[in-house]
């Protein structure tokens, strides 16, 4: 019987470790945004930014002096990626506050996004 039972607890402890972890739901990271950023050439940028989101898909569109740039992606958890028309992808982390944290240029660059 006591044979029985550990045999029960182990496969019970077993089921549960080999479980699939329940993943965190997309993050809601709709509206504007101030922009702090250093490009490739290590200059300061700074701007505005404004997200929209429909589940999982995020358009964004950054506005940094007299310049707009519009992207198209998506974000799976904390992790968004937005195709912008060039080589290499925005990646942001969304931060426990709602700041966005990201790079571009393949890392070469920087982006931070505040919510207003």
């Amino acid at each position: 019987m006591m044979r029985r039972s550990f045999f029960s607890a182990l496969s019970i402890a077993g089921a549960t470790f080999l479980a699939p972890q329940i993943l965190a739901a997309d993050e809601a990271i709709a509206g504007s945004y101030s922009v702090q950023g250093r490009n490739v050439e290590g200059q300061i940028y700074q701007g505005l930014a404004t997200v929209q989101q429909d589940g999982s898909f995020v358009n964004f569109e950054w506005r940094t002096g007299s310049q707009v740039v519009s992207g198209a992606g998506s974000i799976d958890g904390r992790v968004v990626t937005v195709d912008w028309g060039s080589e290499h992808p925005v990646v942001y982390v969304v931060m426990a506050d709602g700041t966005l944290h990201g790079t571009w240029a393949d890392g070469l660059a920087l982006d931070k996004l505040t919510p207003q």
